[in-house]
């Protein structure tokens, strides 16, 4: 346990852990200092932002609470004209380089910057000059990087480097033309971003935001188009967010209810396409194993991951599984089987997903993700996509009754799929499925417990029947690389490897509901960790919930392979649910020149 140390705020007496530094302290004892540089614990650029100083005795001045430490017997005063006039400062010459297109900005009604002015006191136009020249870089399917609204505060390039070790973003430039831009401010699509939106996830205003795709649903709509709609199994753990409910609050039966008032033609759960990929999967794994095939073998699910293993770890593709992700698995089948048993030409038919990922948005646009031409899935809308369609079209969320999935023909799924949102349950979900293939019975316990939780690094040996495979689990591209350099250099012990992209898995994925990091002084002291957990235990909970918790007893899957496509690995299966993968160049020769 760290040492109590004995400090005043405001002129009252407080004990706090050594270490802390005045921001965390201030918080623990419930007071708000601004801060627009600190997202996450240990996670701040360097006091870029100085918005949050104050007064403490022994300093010179006034300090940037953020990074200086408490230290026993230190006073700190908040609320000092000196630190309040400062503090306004800091935000008013904020404002003085910041575009002015409140209204149309999306991050509107969540935006830090505007949060904080109102905190301080901070007026517009008090500092009145010439602006940066401004960068729009849209060019990607999934993000638009836009330098009129960033405040230099670095919060993504410090995610960047935590969760992946890429370090994409950066500060380019120096002085008035300082800008945050990949190398030499290309586009990200023509860098090595791996389009996670981790970037996004922190941005405190609007300058890193998916890149929308409402227009395209509602341009298929008004050209009559048959729109199939599926669901992520992490959308439905954090939606509720959206409309005010606790974070980890389940709310599947309300989106789905407001997803048929939306006016989609068929609402379908992605878990199906989850439960597919599951039977694909484990049989790969298993055909591996029996014939001497590449292994570790290591999921295929993440796009983010995709993409960083054909940028950073090109020779170890061979090791990925073949098989397609859920959505644009269940994409493949909307437009083949679906569209056979109801007779609709593919053509026809819109097929949107909606995603945790703003990867997802980029995977899509894939030329292996099509067949004759036409899309797996014609459109990637984010968790918070959905909301503003649902604000939109002014449906009352919290007061929407409980409704169910179209069941017909791709309505069933198993518990076993659901937990796919949570880092550890891709793994799970397929170890369920190989130990009845190896066995023929089925495993007691269900859960595999030793491959769940937040840590971005876990192994487990699992015992099946007597056969012990090693397994592990990663997320985050900092711990995929421990993992991906054990098989480079030939000493990876493991049979099969799970890989997420985003740190937690798709609960935490870039297009999820923004972390209500502002000033939440009674909060836990790592918010970030806490919304992560809450969200995965909703889809653990809705798992337990389930009367079929393994992908192979989900009778739909079965009657799909009785019916069309045979049985696992088919050469029909290969045709439609998997995919091939080349390594990439980590900057081409630039074709988008910004400005």
């Amino acid at each position: 346990m760290a040492k109590l140390i004995n400090i005043k705020i405001e002129g009252h007496p407080y004990q706090v852990e050594e270490g802390l530094t005045i921001l965390e302290a201030a918080r623990k004892c419930g007071y708000e200092i601004p801060s627009l540089c600190t997202f996450n614990k240990g996670e701040c650029s360097l006091a870029s932002c100085r918005v949050c100083l104050v007064e403490a005795t022994g300093a010179r001045g006034l300090v940037a609470s953020c990074v200086y430490p408490v230290n026993e017997g230190m006073e700190i005063t908040i609320s000092s004209p000196k630190a309040t006039a400062a503090r306004r400062a800091s935000v008013e010459l904020l404002l003085s380089n910041h575009s002015k297109d409140c209204q149309q900005c999306d991050k509107n009604g969540k935006c830090e910057l505007l949060y904080v002015a109102q905190l301080t006191g901070a007026r517009d136009n008090k500092f009145v000059g010439a602006k940066t020249e401004t960068t729009l870089d849209q060019v990607t399917p999934s993000i638009v990087r836009d330098t009129s609204k960033c405040i230099l505060c670095g919060r993504c390039v410090a995610r960047c480097v935590a969760a992946h070790g890429t370090g994409i973003l950066g500060f380019e430039n120096r002085g008035f033309n300082t800008i945050v831009a990949p190398a030499g401010n290309r586009s990200f699509a023509e860098s090595p971003c791996l389009l996670c939106g981790q970037c996004v996830n922190v941005c405190p205003t609007g300058a890193l935001m998916e890149k929308s795709e409402i227009d395209k649903l509602d341009a298929a709509k008004a050209q009559g188009k048959f729109v199939v709609v599926q669901t992520a199994p992490a959308v439905r753990a954090a939606l509720g967010e959206e409309f005010g409910l606790p974070v980890g609050t389940p709310v599947t039966g309300k989106m789905v209810a407001a997803l048929k008032r939306l006016g989609f033609n068929r609402v379908y759960d992605t878990n199906f396409g989850a439960d597919l990929t599951i039977m694909e999967e484990a049989t790969e794994l298993l055909n591996r194993i029996k014939n001497k095939g590449t292994l570790p073998m290591i999921t295929s699910c993440s796009p983010g991951w995709i993409n960083y293993a054909e940028y950073y770890y090109p020779e170890q593709l061979g090791h990925l599984s073949s098989c397609k992700s859920p959505h644009q698995m269940q994409g493949a089948i909307i437009k083949s089987y679906f569209a056979q048993q109801n007779n609709l030409d593919p053509k026809d038919i819109f097929v949107v997903s909606i995603m945790p990922c703003t990867a997802k948005k980029f995977e899509k646009e894939r030329p292996q993700m099509e067949k004759d031409g036409i899309k797996d899935v014609d459109c990637v809308l984010t968790t918070r996509e959905l909301a503003k369609l649902i604000k939109r079209s002014g449906i009352n969320f919290t007061k929407l009754p409980d409704e169910e999935y179209d069941q017909d023909i791709m309505g069933a799924y198993t518990g076993a799929a659901v937990i796919f949102g949570a880092t550890g349950g891709v793994m799970e979900a397929a170890l369920r499925t190989a130990y009845f293939a190896l066995t023929g019975k089925e495993s007691k316990p269900i859960e595999f417990k030793a491959v769940r939780g937040m840590e971005g690094l876990k192994e487990a040996d699992i015992d099946i029947a007597g056969t012990v495979v090693k397994v592990a689990v990663a997320s985050g591209m900092r711990n995929a690389k421990v993992l991906l350099d054990q098989i480079k250099e030939g000493k990876s012990p493991y049979t099969f490897i799970e890989i997420m992209c985003c740190p937690g898995g798709c609960v935490n994925g870039g297009g999820q509901p923004y972390i209500k990091k502002v000033f939440m002084p009674n909060e836990d002291d790592d918010i970030y960790e806490t919304y992560r957990e809450k969200r995965a235990q909703a889809l653990y909970s809705e798992d337990e919930r389930q009367a079929i918790r393994q992908s192979h007893n989900n009778p739909q899957i079965k009657e799909l392979y009785a019916k069309f496509l045979g049985e696992p690995n088919s050469h029909l299966a290969h045709e439609l649910l998997h995919t091939t993968y080349a390594g990439r160049v980590r900057f081409p020769e630039q074709k988008h020149v910004l400005k």
